[in-house]
């Protein structure tokens, strides 16, 4: 899934997204709202994760995606 398609089912991804992440929190995910430099910003914020990890992760997210 691209992240035209994340946006735009967001709703039915934030599940897989509170899996993957534990730490992010309803409002983080009102934030990212399907965008992935928001992602990735989060999760170096909530997990200490470096920019590049943090997009690498943000990226296979979403290529494992099925929303």
């Amino acid at each position: 899934m691209n992240w035209d398609q994340m946006k735009g089912k967001w709703t039915e991804v934030k599940g897989q997204v509170r899996e993957r992440w534990g730490k992010l929190t309803d409002d983080d995910l009102a934030v990212i709202d399907g965008q992935c430099e928001q992602l990735a910003g989060k999760l170096q914020q909530r997990y200490g994760m470096a920019k590049e990890e943090a997009e690498k992760q943000a990226k296979e997210f979403a290529d494992s995606c099925h929303g």
